[in-house]
Parts: C-alpha cells; sequence; structure tokens
C-alpha cells in the first residue's frame, strides 16, 4: 500500500490545500509542505529498507488490483531501484519546489499548490505504474497542471509558452497512446491474452516492421519531453515564462520523464528495434550537447540560458541510453539525478536574483558577491557542477556516460566530450557576468540569501557534492535494474556491432 500512498498523498494534500486556502493563504502552503515531506519519509523509508549493495533483485515491491478486466488494465504499481531513485527525487525537489514558492505566488494560492501536488503526483505515478492505459493516464495528469503553472503565474509571454508547451507534449503523447494501442493489438494477436501489463508486454514478438512503428511512437513522447534537438524549442520558452517552482519542476523531474520512458519502455520491449535507431539516436544526442551549449553561452536572459543547458545535459543521455552498455546506463541514471539538483538549483538562484533586481537580463547584472558571499558561493558550486567538475555528481554522470559511449562509438564520444568545454564556458560566464565584473547600479537594495532561501540550497549543495564523492551510493541501488537492462538489450548484440560500425563508418567497435 505504500506505492498507492505516494500517489494518493500529494493528490489528497492538492485537494485539501486548495480548499484550506479559502480560510487563510499559509494553510495551502503548510498543508502542501506536509503532504510532500510525507511523501519524502516514504520514499526513505523504502530506500533505507534496502541492503547497502542494493536489492537483491530486481524489483522491491508490487501492488495490483483489478481495475477494468474486461480490457486487460489493472491499477499496477512497481518500485526498483530505477524508479526509487526517481521517487526520492521527486519528492525532495517538491518539498523545495513549494519553500521556493512561499512568497512569490502571492494570488490563487490554494490553486497554485493543488496543480503543483498534482503535476508531482502525475510524475510519481509516471515512475510507478506497470500498466500501459495507467502510464498514460500518469502522463497525461502531469501535463495539464503544469500547463496551467505556466499560464496562470508564470511572467509576460506565459500564455503563448503554456500554449507551446502543451501542443508539443500533447500531440507527441498521443502519438505515443497509439503506440500503446498498438501494442496492446500486436500482443494480444500473438498470444491470444489483451492486456496492457508491462510484464507480459515486455515480452511480446512482432511481425514486420510493426515493432519499429510502434517504437517510434513511444520514442517520439519521450524525445520530445526529455527533449532533443530539433523537438526542444518548447523548453526555453516554457522555462523562462515559469515561476520558479514551475522551472525546478520541469528541469528537475519533468524532462527525467522522458529519460525514464528511455529506459523503462523504448529498451526492454523494443531491443532490436532500438538497436536499429542506435546510430542516429547517439548522433541527436551529441548533436543536442553541441546545440544546446552553443545557444547557453548566446543568451542573455539567465533563464533561457540555464534552460539551453537542459538541452545540452539531456543529450548525454540519449547518448548513454543507445550506447548499450552498463557503464553508459549508470551514467545516465547519475545524469538524471544530478541534473536535477544542479539545474534546478540554478533556476531557483536566478528567481532569488529576480525577486531582487526584477531582471533576468545577465548583462544588467555584476559584482553581486559583494553584497551576496552566500549565495556566491552556492552559484560557483552549481556552475562548476554544470561544467562537470570533479568531486561533483555532474562529473560522475558524464564520465560514465562518455566512457561507456567510448565502446560503442569513438568518434561521436569525441564530440560530445566538447561539449564539456563548451559547458566550461558558458558555466563561467555565468558566474563572471552575475556576481564577478563591474559592480552595477540597482535600483533595489540587495541582500544575501535569507534563511527560508539557505534551507532551499544547502540541502541541494550537500546532495550534489554526496553524489560526486559517494556516487556508489545511488549507483548501488539501481544496480540491478541496469543490470537487467544491460541483459535484454544483449538479445540484439548483433545490432549494436552494426549500429557501431554505420557510425564510425569502419572504426573500431568493442
Amino acid at each position: 500500500m505504500i506505492l498507492l500512498l505516494l500517489i494518493i498523498v500529494p493528490m489528497a494534500g492538492g485537494l485539501i490545500a486548495w480548499i484550506l486556502a479559502r480560510i487563510n493563504s499559509s494553510y495551502a502552503r503548510w498543508t502542501a509542505l506536509i503532504a510532500l515531506l510525507i511523501n519524502l519519509l516514504l520514499s526513505i523509508t523504502i530506500w533505507a529498507e534496502q541492503p547497502l549493495a542494493g536489492p537483491p533483485t530486481q524489483w522491491i515491491a508490487k501492488y495490483m488490483v483489478p481495475w477494468i478486466p474486461s480490457f486487460g488494465i489493472n491499477f499496477s504499481l512497481a518500485i526498483d531501484g530505477l524508479s526509487l531513485l526517481m521517487v526520492i527525487l521527486t519528492s525532495f525537489l517538491g518539498v523545495l519546489a513549494v519553500l521556493t514558492s512561499w512568497n512569490e505566488i502571492n494570488y490563487k494560492t490554494g490553486f497554485f499548490h493543488f496543480n503543483l501536488l498534482w503535476v508531482l503526483a502525475g510524475i510519481t505515478g509516471v515512475f510507478l505504474t506497470m500498466d500501459l492505459f495507467l502510464f498514460y493516464f500518469f502522463w497525461e495528469v502531469m501535463l495539464i497542471p503544469m500547463y496551467l503553472l505556466i499560464g496562470i503565474w508564470g511572467h509576460e509571454n506565459r500564455r503563448y509558452a503554456a500554449y507551446k508547451f502543451f501542443i508539443f507534449t500533447q500531440a507527441s503523447g498521443l502519438l505515443m497512446f497509439l503506440a500503446i494501442l498498438g501494442l496492446y493489438y500486436a500482443h494480444g494477436n500473438s498470444t491470444g491474452t489483451f492486456t496492457f501489463d508491462y510484464f507480459q508486454l515486455i515480452n511480446t514478438t512482432f511481425e514486420g516492421t510493426t515493432g519499429r512503428w510502434l517504437m517510434l511512437g513511444f520514442l517520439a513522447a519521450f524525445i520530445v519531453k526529455l527533449p532533443v534537438v530539433p523537438f526542444h524549442s518548447w523548453l526555453p520558452d516554457a522555462h523562462s515564462e515559469a515561476p520558479t517552482a514551475g522551472s525546478l519542476i520541469l528541469a528537475g523531474l519533468l524532462l527525467k520523464t522522458g529519460a525514464y520512458g528511455l529506459l523503462r519502455f523504448v529498451v526492454p520491449i523494443f531491443p532490436k528495434e532500438a538497436h536499429e535507431i542506435a546510430p542516429w539516436a547517439m548522433l541527436l544526442g551529441v548533436v543536442g550537447i553541441l546545440y544546446g551549449a552553443l545557444l547557453a553561452f548566446s543568451q542573455t536572459d539567465l533563464k533561457r540560458l540555464v534552460a539551453y543547458t537542459s538541452v545540452s545535459h539531456m543529450g548525454f543521455v540519449m547518448l548513454g541510453v543507445f550506447a548499450f552498455n552498463e557503464l553508459a546506463l549508470q551514467g545516465v541514471v547519475m545524469q538524471m539525478i544530478t541534473h536535477g539538483i544542479s539545474t534546478g538549483a540554478l533556476f531557483i538562484l536566478a528567481g532569488s536574483l529576480y525577486e531582487r533586481i526584477h531582471t533576468r537580463n545577465i548583462e544588467l547584472m555584476g559584482g553581486f558577491w559583494k553584497q551576496m558571499p552566500f549565495m556566491g558561493t552556492v552559484g560557483l558550486i552549481f556552475a562548476m557542477a554544470s561544467l562537470g567538475l570533479p568531486g561533483l555528481g555532474n562529473f560522475i554522470a558524464e564520465f560514465l556516460t562518455l566512457l561507456g559511449a567510448w565502446k560503442a562509438s569513438h568518434k561521436l564520444t569525441i564530440l560530445a566530450t566538447i561539449g564539456l568545454v563548451a559547458a566550461t564556458v558558458y558555466s563561467l560566464r555565468i558566474v563572471q557576468n552575475v556576481f564577478h565584473g563591474t559592480e552595477t547600479e540597482q535600483e533595489h537594495a540587495l541582500h544575501d540569501l535569507t534563511l527560508r532561501e539557505k534551507l532551499i540550497l544547502v540541502p541541494l549543495v550537500i546532495s550534489i557534492i554526496w553524489l560526486g564523492l559517494f556516487p556508489q551510493s545511488a549507483l548501488n541501488v539501481s544496480k540491478s535494474t541496469i543490470q537487467t537492462l544491460t541483459s535484454q538489450s544483449a538479445k540484439a548484440q548483433p545490432e549494436i556491432e552494426l549500429s557501431a560500425k554505420v557510425v564510425e563508418k569502419g572504426g573500431e567497435n568493442e
């Protein structure tokens, strides 16, 4: 029942917060905070009960009750090491999102926290559900509240950004729904059992090009949400117009549902078809790494700059997933966690700066370190994390990904490494333009981080340093899942070698 509680608690908390806000807006804030703290405690409890070396088997817990048996639909939830890490990250960043919006959101407070908790419930459902019909349901649950968070509480061009976000994600989501239905009928026709159960569908065999077309339907939804170039244009607009809590959830969690979908559905269900497109998928990942870094360097809007760094960092996910080896997949898991922490922290800092100086233009900033040394120190740590400084979590993620990608394609790995150089440039530009350089005259009085802001950012600092020094604490948890994925991809080992040869045009392949 603990898996069910992880979804019910934020949903119920959202409804209660909406109702209590009519009495006092602060009740909504406290209700949301308590609900997410309960979820964080529940998820940590599951983690604490696992052995130090990681779960002995892939699946830690399962929960299933029939929902619509005549159509093979069940309310099926399950948690393994990968989804456990993602659920902990969801609850952790959810708590920080509530604290971040504590003073920022001053109107329709109850409805804001209702949408915030429901998008987090939808994300949690995506990470836990093992029924594909239910998966699509939660995929839509997290879409509509996020659309409202951007459209109601965003900045000047919020409606345009909200519409663009909705159209991109809804259109790609519908393609995935059609693919789910196609998979449902393909499995039923081959086995005589019509079901949406993940554990049965994972063994589906396909005739002709059926598997390829179904995989492309899933892939469309996941690469748009990740996002992958050229399907990324919704992201900078959504990030720059969303409230700080919205940007935190977008960068830290919503993008990770795309990465999770690749690991949970595309690779296990369609191993042969995934290998067929691996050269192009890895190439798109490298293009995203370089293109995102280039555009990040050219931005003057701080939030758009950080948004484009997400495009660059998520390119490493595409590169690692389709390298099909354990090292690369470990790097992908670490990238999902560390990117959520570091980029989320940068968005929080951008929101804190905007509250003080009412602009996001970095050309109008400079010399803030003298007046805000604590914020400058935190900003430096996360800028260094973004460029992959050893000792911080992002370095482990990118190093493992590149090490694994080297086994699949030397040339693409070398090109991806250039992205680390570009990351150094745009990260140092953030530090130089915001905290160093010439002091700019400000109409508003500047003050360092408040106690509330320190309570938000210090745990993020501790987390990114901990993952950099002790990455095995996270890697052990997901070890069983990664090993299972590796063994599943081994079914199509000949396609791995063929893909690498196509990419490298006759280069070496291990």
